[in-house]
């Protein structure tokens, strides 16, 4: 266990390094920070911080730097989440109320947090298996056509055609579309199949092939398997931190570009707090110079999908965990009063 004395130089050595973005040295720090001991002592426990590999001397004749042990332990110990200022929220909100449909309130939510962070934003669209559905809408459009429009708690809208084996009058639609909303409104997707299974022996005959027809493209709506998608924005910030990369950026963009890496990196959206993934914490070798600080959002306080950022290692962990959890925030109070 680090002293707390070790804990402040280390702290201490985290915040200079982020701001000043130059290796920090003991003069430094014993100049900028009321640490309370000698240059002398601080030498002794940078030495003993890099012993135990918290932080590293970059190259001979300079300071040191944090490692991503280092950043670990700022995080886990030391860096509360800095709140957002009275104006900062109003201006999020006033931002995020503006948007007009759940494609706007994810672009705009993108944009929003790449302005506030200066990293990457990445954002998941809410999964319908964490959905719940809010209507079920069915338009006839000729006499053995239909399009269904699923429309769940989160404001998402997904919409089918289905050709029907026959003929269904405006009567019989509007039955199935009044007994279908009684069954399925307000219950969750992973409900709905028991909920519709004897629905089809509710009407004539010669309509239940139609009925049926109409279900399984329901029921296919709500497992298909390409549901998680996700929103990118601010990738020109990674231009800006260059240097923080060992060689290139390149690694870093190419692994942006890979949907299934970024779903890996937001986590499980049930789990709803602040995650912080620091460098070799990601799996893909491509992020290992990056951190990843990922939260849940939703409406009702339970996590739908996932929102973050990526950037470098040497990012402001404080502000950047509260601006992340802050846009969450308002994103589920808009979806929840969507």
């Amino acid at each position: 266990m680090l002293s707390e004395r070790r804990l402040q130089v280390l702290r201490a050595i985290v915040q200079d390094y982020v701001g000043t973005e130059e290796p920090v040295g003991s003069k430094a720090l014993t100049e900028r920070h009321n640490l309370g001991v000698s240059p002398a002592t601080v030498r002794n426990d940078m030495a003993a911080l890099e012993d135990e590999g918290y932080i590293a001397q970059p190259h001979t004749s300079a300071g040191r730097i944090p490692t991503d042990k280092g950043y670990r332990l700022f995080v886990d110990k030391l860096a509360g989440v800095k709140p957002m200022t009275g104006p900062e929220r109003r201006a999020i909100q006033n931002f995020l109320e503006g948007a007009v449909d759940l494609d706007d309130v994810v672009a705009r939510t993108v944009r929003l947090l790449a302005q506030l962070t200066r990293q990457v934003a990445v954002v998941q669209y809410p999964s319908l298996t964490r959905s719940t559905v809010r209507h079920v809408e069915l338009l006839s459009l000729a006499p053995a056509r239909v399009m269904l429009v699923l429309i769940t708690d989160t404001g998402r809208v997904e919409q089918r055609m289905v050709d029907c084996p026959a003929p269904f009058g405006e009567a019989s639609l509007a039955d199935l579309r009044a007994r279908l909303n009684s069954r399925v409104a307000g219950r969750r997707f992973t409900d709905v199949p028991k909920l519709v299974e004897d629905l089809p022996e509710a009407f004539e005959m010669e309509d239940r092939g139609t009925v049926s027809t109409v279900l399984s493209t329901l029921l296919e709506t709500l497992v298909e398997e390409n549901e998680e998608r996700l929103m990118i924005g601010g990738t020109a910030n990674l231009t800006r931190f260059s240097h923080d990369f060992p060689l290139t950026i390149r690694p870093v963009l190419e692994a942006l570009e890979e949907q299934v890496v970024l779903l890996k990196l937001l986590g499980e959206a049930k789990d709803p707090g602040v995650t912080v993934r620091i460098g070799h914490e990601n799996a893909h070798v491509g992020l290992n110079s990056t951190s990843v600080v990922s939260v849940g959002y939703g409406s009702g306080g339970e996590a739908v999908a996932k929102l973050g950022v990526v950037g470098p290692t040497r990012m402001d962990y404080p502000g950047t965990m509260g601006a992340v959890r802050a846009v969450a925030r308002y994103v589920g109070q808009i979806l929840a009063e969507s």
